[in-house]
């Protein structure tokens, strides 16, 4: 007669035969040894905690036992503040796997006999600890978390106790929505070039005298009290930095240190729903259906992306882009890159040159002649500006592209693109310096052989809108010198907007709107006067005299316009 089967955990039937007495008494003695190994296990992980939470100062305890029962996490699992562990060894749970009944695994698949989970100092193993001698592993540098397990969140290595962090953290959090909501409140009533708020003048102020205590020398106490930390710790505390310099530069550096900790933990551990996509983006991995590419491998350089660029999607999907620096090609790999070098025949830009002083030259490319290296040129530009918006379509715009010789080939510094026939005059339609470039000079001097142009072909030029930012900066202060240059040479007594637009090619829009923002426009009596200030002149001069920057000889131009312009 064939037997029923029991419910897991349950007592037996009733009706069963009385042969299962026998399995029953067996099935409650493995039970009751379990349940005794059980309670030995919970009896040494107390014992440990109990010997951890001695060795703890006092008021270190309460915060243990406060902080038993935390948020759990969606597996159930209590979170701890740098990693997940578990907390039995491996020794132990293999143990238990092979003492464990099979009555035992049917009791764990019942809810009503799963044990309970596991409490806050539970989910750590006490067998980590932290490498700085004589430290507990309790609290961290950042404030925020209960147990570190590295020097990097050691208050101890860093001369401080965890409560002390604590209250650090209390006042950096409070200072971080102080300085909020005086950014949301300045930012209200922010005009363009508004002066320094008097909040920012007291602050400043403050930090000035603060720092000028650093300039005394350090006390002889402190010095001994210097040397005998050294001598008693050595390297596994950090150096005692009070006195060495000013409360303000050394609250800076806690600030610093506290928040590369905290990035530190976030990085190895962070929130469930940024792990993945977080994870990949930092070691450079690929995520379906979005642009990763977020550096290239430029001739000797390596340049950090700034945004997107529509590459094909095979090559978009790639953490890093590999691009020849002369023909503008980009490929997969350093090893497709290292063979077209091989064998690359370019060394310049396609085209002719129309310029040529020194290292420098500008090449004038056809769009409609050289249409895969305008294309490459575009998509590379648009790693680096925002509003450009042409890729594919370059056969109506020439690109005159500025390089830097040396002895391996002409190497690319900047460009700008220009229509074949402009209706509104531009004389520009997207301009670029190359990042490794930047701050040199070379933009402004871009611009300048934008308007030389101009200036041949006896025409008002203006750059197509919009600017991007970098743009928009590059050109104000293009104008502006051209403007004091001006200044600087007129010996008349009037002065015409349209006697400075045809001499320098700029637009006369350009030159009101500069004018203005000189404060060298006035409206008096009904008539707009241009006033001559002689301090910004003399400021530009000084500059002018210091900088020595970069310029463009317009005797080095070979150049004419292009029939039909």
């Amino acid at each position: 007669m064939p037997r029923r089967k029991r419910n897991a955990g349950s007592s037996s039937d009733a009706t069963a035969d009385s042969d299962d007495s026998g399995e029953h008494e067996k099935t409650d003695s493995s039970q009751s040894d379990g349940n005794t190994r059980a309670k030995t296990r919970l009896t040494r992980a107390s014992l440990r905690l109990s010997q951890s939470s001695q060795e703890a100062p006092p008021d270190i305890k309460h915060v243990v036992d406060r902080d038993e029962s935390p948020p759990r996490t969606p597996t159930g699992n209590a979170q701890s503040s740098e990693s997940d562990i578990d907390v039995s060894s491996p020794s132990a749970s293999h143990d238990e796997s092979q003492n464990k009944d099979p009555s035992q695994k049917d009791s764990d698949s019942d809810p009503s006999h799963r044990p309970k989970r596991r409490r806050f100092h539970e989910s750590y193993n006490f067998n980590m600890k932290c490498p700085t001698p004589g430290c507990n592993s309790l609290g961290h540098l950042t404030g925020k978390h209960e147990r570190h397990f590295s020097i990097s969140g050691c208050p101890l290595y860093h001369n401080l106790s965890a409560d002390e962090c604590k209250v650090k953290a209390i006042d950096r959090d409070k200072q971080d929505d102080e300085r909020s909501q005086n950014q949301t409140e300045e930012s209200r009533h922010a005009t363009r070039h508004q002066a320094a708020t008097p909040r920012q003048v007291r602050y400043k102020e403050k930090v000035v005298e603060m720092r000028r205590k650093r300039d005394s020398p350090v006390a002889k106490e402190q010095k001994e009290k210097n040397m005998e930390h050294r001598q008693s710790h050595g390297s596994t505390r950090e150096p005692l930095l009070e006195n060495i310099t000013s409360e303000y530069d050394l609250e800076l550096f806690r600030k610093a240190q506290a928040r590369a900790s905290d990035d530190l933990v976030r990085l190895q551990h962070p929130p469930l729903h940024l792990q993945t996509p977080e994870k990949l983006r930092l070691q450079g991995q690929i995520t379906e259906g979005s642009n990763m590419i977020k550096t290239i491998v430029f001739g000797r350089y390596e340049l950090d992306t700034w945004y997107h660029s529509p590459y094909p999607e095979e090559y978009a999907r790639l953490g890093r882009l590999y691009v020849c620096e002369f023909c503008l090609k980009y490929m997969k790999s350093q090893t497709i890159l290292r063979r077209h070098m091989a064998k690359c025949v370019w060394k310049h830009p396609p085209g002719d040159e129309v310029y040529r002083k020194g290292a420098i030259s500008v090449f004038e490319v056809d769009g409609k002649k050289n249409k895969i290296y305008c294309q490459n040129l575009c998509l590379l530009a648009k790693l680096f500006l925002d509003h450009k918006t042409l890729y594919y379509d370059v056969e109506p715009f020439l690109f005159y592209v500025m390089t830097e010789a040396d002895n391996t080939g002409c190497h690319l510094v900047g460009y700008f693109s220009k229509e074949k026939n402009s209706f509104l005059n531009y004389n520009v339609s997207c301009i670029l310096t190359m990042p490794q470039y930047m701050r040199q000079g070379y933009g402004k001097m871009l611009i300048d052989f934008s308007y030389l142009l101009s200036k041949v072909e006896e025409k008002v030029g203006s750059p197509e809108r919009p600017l991007s930012d970098l743009g928009l900066i590059s050109y104000r202060s293009y104008w502006k010198e051209v403007l004091l240059r001006y200044m600087n040479n007129f010996q008349g007594k009037e002065i015409s907007i349209k006697e400075i637009s045809q001499e320098t090619a700029v637009n006369p829009v350009d030159i009101v709107s500069t004018l203005q923002s000189l404060q060298m426009l006035k409206y008096w009596k009904g008539k707009h006067l241009v006033l001559k200030r002689q301090d910004l002149i003399d400021d530009w001069k000084s500059k002018e005299t210091k900088r020595g920057g970069k310029t463009i000889d317009p005797s080095s131009l070979k150049w004419s316009p292009p029939k039909g312009s």
